[in-house]
């Protein structure tokens, strides 16, 4: 008897690479090759989140809410020297991630296929050569399996266009599968075009259409009471604030862009790489800026320091470093079919970013740790409040960041099939809310103010006006004699006619 369990057996193999979205729901195919897997050959043609068509209520056939996978031109194409005999059926087969025990199965227990076996054939479940599927049990119509096979001396076998609609949210699956041996040079051309109800971004990213929307009115927000104190006091700012400007700047941006390009990508169904490539290089400049502003706070530029000395060159090559490994990574990950980066490449991409992100913590906290001993020595109260605030909002922006890494890492190795895809938005999301989190408290440290100069690095005589007054303590008239006033003036080395001095250096005269 024909047993079915288990998932289709050579899925896990690329479950890893459906983690990420392709380049569009436009989903081409130029001359891919055919890969052996069991007793199969497969080439996978796509896998997307897709929300279920809204309900036609007035019988309307237009195609406007629909939700569908559409196969056009796609074309299956043999060496000419293979092409003198009649083949076995060449399949799509298209499933949602739920059903994937519907496909493929084993006789009495025995090795799992993917192509019906001579074996399975005896039994009548299955005809040699096609692939093994059976009906969903929640949907009886699924999963969607169909092809053509070649005739004679054909070299080109032409899949009928067709719409397959979507009436079921899920992580839906395409793959093209034929159990010909004698096929083994094939490959598949033309394109299938996936569509969401309301336009055709992947469905784990529809989503984050939306909130890049809210995240650009947040920073517009940000930049009006940013921009409104700068232009009233702008006689008050200091180099600090003006690189703070600069960070609100590239985030406003940073946020309008990427808006505008999952627009563009959620109308037309291709990702528009211009918009793309411009969104990826202000977020990789701004998170750049961000770490060395955050650095050159932490050592007390422009507030305890006027300059970084010898360490400005050391700082410089460290954010170009982390902009070159940053903008290389978020390129690769965006920009083209990312889906057909394997798991150790991705890895030996995001190894560099993570070790910098790294050695940037370690180097704020401990030239925080040193600037806040150097203020406290020199009783500066009112910068001392400053920074402390500064470093226990950056120590809880640490803390968070480490759980949600661990959050992350939870979150993806119990969704092996992405089964999860409709909240997976979250995860970009939560590092930029993170990030502007941080923006504003710092906007809100430094802000500013008529007062700005007074968080400014000014020299070692004004510095005290930085204490607080409750520090210095009155100095009471002295009630020494006025001869002990005499005998300290005769005490005073003086000059003799040859100008040379009696004693060791003069003493400051008192009024």
């Amino acid at each position: 008897m024909l047993k079915l369990r288990d998932s289709f057996f050579f899925l896990p193999i690329l479950c890893f690479c459906l983690v990420f979205i392709v380049d569009g729901s436009v989903h081409e195919y130029n001359g891919e090759k055919f890969v052996g897997k069991g007793n199969a050959f497969v080439v996978h043609g796509g896998s997307e989140g897709i929300y279920s068509s809204f309900a036609d209520l007035y019988n309307v056939t237009a195609t406007i809410g629909d939700s569908y996978i559409r196969f056009e031109k796609v074309t299956f194409r043999r060496p000419k020297e293979a092409a003198n005999f009649s083949s076995k059926a060449i399949q799509a087969v298209v499933f949602e991630v739920e059903d994937r025990d519907s496909i493929g199965g084993s006789a009495y227990g025995g090795q799992r296929a993917v192509c019906c076996t001579a074996d399975l054939t005896k039994l009548g479940v299955c005809l040699e050569g096609e692939v093994i599927y059976r009906p969903s049990t929640e949907s009886p119509n699924w999963p969607k399996v169909f092809g053509i096979s070649f005739n004679g001396d054909d070299e080109v076998a032409t899949l009928r266009s067709r719409s397959i609609k979507i009436t079921k949210t899920g992580m839906y699956n395409l793959y093209f599968i034929h159990c010909d041996v004698n096929l083994k040079d094939l490959t598949v051309e033309g394109k299938t075009i996936w569509k969401n109800p309301n336009g055709y971004l992947p469905g784990r990213m529809a989503p984050l259409m939306n909130f890049y929307g809210f995240m650009s009115l947040a920073f517009v927000i940000l930049g009006i009471f940013w921009f409104s104190q700068y232009a009233r006091f702008w006689r008050e700012i200091f180099p600090l604030q003006n690189c703070i400007t600069l960070v609100i700047t590239l985030g406003m941006l940073e946020m309008a862009v990427w808006y505008f390009d999952y627009a563009e990508f959620n109308e037309s169904g291709i990702r528009p790489v211009g918009i793309t490539m411009w969104a990826v290089s202000f977020g990789t400049i701004k998170r750049t800026v961000s770490w060395i502003i955050i650095l050159m706070v932490s050592m007390g530029y422009g507030v305890v320091r006027p300059t970084l000395g010898g360490l400005t060159s050391k700082v410089i090559m460290l954010g170009a470093t982390f902009f070159l490994a940053s903008e290389v990574l978020e390129v690769v990950e965006n920009v083209g079919a990312v889906s057909d980066l394997s798991g150790k490449a991705r890895l030996f991409l995001v190894l560099p970013v993570a070790i910098l992100d790294a050695f940037f913590i370690l180097w704020i906290f401990t030239s925080l740790s040193a600037t806040l001993n150097k203020l406290q020595a020199r009783r500066m109260t009112v910068k001392l409040d400053i920074y402390r605030k500064f470093t226990n909002a950056l120590a809880v922006a640490v803390i968070v960041s480490v759980g949600w890494i661990c959050y992350e890492l939870y979150f993806k190795l119990n969704d092996v099939y992405n089964e999860q895809w409709q909240s997976a938005w979250i995860i970009p999301a939560f590092w930029q809310v993170l990030s502007f989190s941080l923006l504003c408290v710092i906007c809100v440290l430094w802000a500013p103010s008529q007062n700005s100069m007074r968080y400014a690095y000014s020299d070692e005589a004004n510095e005290g006006f930085d204490k607080d007054d409750t520090t210095l303590t009155l100095i009471k008239p002295s009630s020494t004699p006025m001869k002990d006033f005499k005998s300290a003036a005769e005490a005073r080395p003086v000059q003799d006619h040859n100008g040379a001095w009696n004693g060791d250096l003069e003493e400051d005269k008192t009024v």
